[in-house]
């Protein structure tokens, strides 16, 4: 942080969005090795916890826009990791579904993500990393949670 005036390098907000930029690179190159993106984990995540949904469901709650999670289902089906049907009560609608294969992918992204905060987190200790997390969270429950865009 030398070449940063001392202005910035002090700044709660500087070092956020910088370190944000550390993690989307790290989070894009684990992803990319594991021949998957950050799409595919939400879908699969989103599907794994709250169980069947409809594409729009699914965009909410992964924060996705409706042409991201449209591709991102396309291509988790056509890899055998979620399967899409007619919804019985709406057959305009998509219910989608997590597979077997699904899971594993995502615990396999798990552990992806897992390396990723290790790399990202390396010199904090446990605690530090508990407290980091406790307080990010804090922050972002105060200006109203998850922000939508």
């Amino acid at each position: 942080m030398e070449s940063t005036p001392s202005r910035l390098a002090t700044k709660a907000s500087w070092l956020i969005s910088q370190t944000a930029v550390h993690s989307r690179r790290f989070v894009a190159e684990g992803f990319t090795a594991a021949e998957a993106r950050g799409y595919h984990y939400r879908v699969l995540a989103a599907l794994e916890e709250f169980g069947p949904a409809s594409q729009a469901d699914l965009g909410r709650r992964s924060r996705m826009d409706r042409s991201d999670v449209v591709a991102a289902v396309t291509e988790l089906e056509s890899q055998g990791f979620l399967a899409r049907s007619a919804d019985p009560a709406d057959r305009r609608r998509n219910i989608v579904t997590i597979t077997r294969a699904g899971t594993q992918q995502l615990r396999r992204l798990d552990r992806v993500l897992d390396t990723v905060q290790d790399e990202l987190l390396a010199p904090l200790s446990a605690a530090e990393r508990q407290t980091l997390v406790a307080l990010l969270g804090k922050l972002i429950e105060h200006h109203g949670g998850v922000p939508t865009s």
